[in-house]
């Protein structure tokens, strides 16, 4: 494209793009703003052979000490979402570069309920239907209608559904059955001005107990951003607990056999254990209180990783910590969680080279 402002660098490293601070170098590195860019940066690696990594906003990333041999592709698609009112329905269609956070916080200062749970998830919105992003009882996958994605396999950009993303906890097909065929440019949400904000989650219930009314949407944001920040979530520079990809670990969905078992094992009634329902015969167990049970509390470290000092199930770099240092950590982690639960734990981060 002769007009195309498409810069491509070789050797940059990956550590300052990403929560964790860690990562080894691209070999090539593109920065792209618009679909035409994403095309020929796309095109770029084909003709050459290379392999592809599309980067988000780093946050749910660990990338290898020796980098990635191939072209990182970060999405830069910005720019003002386009808003569509019909009665109590608004649409937003947003670019996959904006900034998750300062979306959410658009639609809460409407007074628009529907992502208010999702505040201070660091990110980008592109990311957010590839990992069906959740926290507090939301769902990301429960606003969206429609996704805007350049299909790798077919060579053109393509418009996916709902139900064609196929959504489930924590998953969908751009992290399963489809894993690279798709790079996300824009995403689709659709708000009903009638639901009130979600107070589902307990720490929620606790933060509003005695006040009068119903919280607005920015009330909730607030709230969470608060709650978040207060267990080592929110990504602060400067504190040390933030130099993370967030919750490593998913909370595991079992048998209920399994929990049974965990409960005799530990002679106490299941009851006292953490679990929400997950469907027949099945639960969901909190992960954090797995690893404390384990041996892994708050503030464990082991070399230059570490658990969060406030949250459990978040690894961090306590300082100049490498990728193996994090997955040696996770590897000792989930090797004690299985042999002495039973239960096989599944990190969360996307790991990178």
């Amino acid at each position: 494209m002769a007009d195309s402002k498409l810069q491509i660098q070789e050797h940059v490293s990956l550590g300052p793009f990403t929560t964790f601070r860690i990562g080894g170098p691209a070999r090539f590195f593109a920065e792209v703003r618009s679909e035409g860019e994403l095309v020929e940066a796309v095109r770029f690696a084909s003709v050459r052979g290379l392999r592809m990594f599309v980067l988000g906003g780093g946050s749910n990333l660990l990338v290898g000490d020796s980098g990635f041999d191939g072209l990182v592709i970060r999405m830069a698609l910005d720019g003002p979402a386009q808003v569509v009112s019909s009665g109590e329905a608004v649409g937003y269609t947003v670019a996959a570069g904006v900034d998750w956070n300062s979306f959410v916080r658009e639609v809460c200062e409407q007074g628009i309920s529907g992502v208010e749970c999702l505040a201070g998830i660091p990110g980008l919105v592109g990311g957010t239907p590839i990992q069906n992003v959740g926290a507090y009882g939301q769902e990301v996958a429960s606003t969206i209608v429609a996704v805007r994605a350049l299909d790798l396999s077919a060579g053109e950009f393509v418009v996916l559904s709902r139900e064609q993303c196929g959504f489930s906890y924590r998953r969908s097909i751009f992290n399963t059955t489809h894993r690279g065929r798709y790079v996300v440019t824009g995403v689709t949400f659709q708000f009903d001005r009638g639901v009130l904000p979600s107070l589902s989650y307990a720490d929620l219930k606790r933060h509003f107990a005695g006040r009068d009314g119903v919280p607005s949407p920015m009330d909730v944001y607030d709230a969470v951003r608060e709650i978040r920040h207060g267990k080592g979530m929110l990504i602060v520079e400067g504190e040390a607990d933030c130099r993370s990809a967030g919750s490593f670990f998913k909370n595991p969905v079992v048998a209920d056999s399994v929990l049974a078992g965990i409960a005799a094992g530990l002679a106490v009634s299941t009851e006292t254990i953490p679990h929400w329902p997950a469907g027949a015969g099945q639960v969901k167990l909190a992960a954090a209180w797995l690893l404390e049970k384990a041996g892994f509390p708050k503030g464990f470290a082991m070399g230059r990783a570490g658990i969060s000092s406030r949250h459990t199930l978040a690894l961090i770099n306590r300082g100049g910590a490498t990728a193996a240092d994090i997955e040696d950590l996770r590897d000792v982690i989930v090797r004690t969680v299985r042999e002495r639960f039973g239960v096989e734990l599944e990190q969360e981060p996307v790991v990178v080279g």
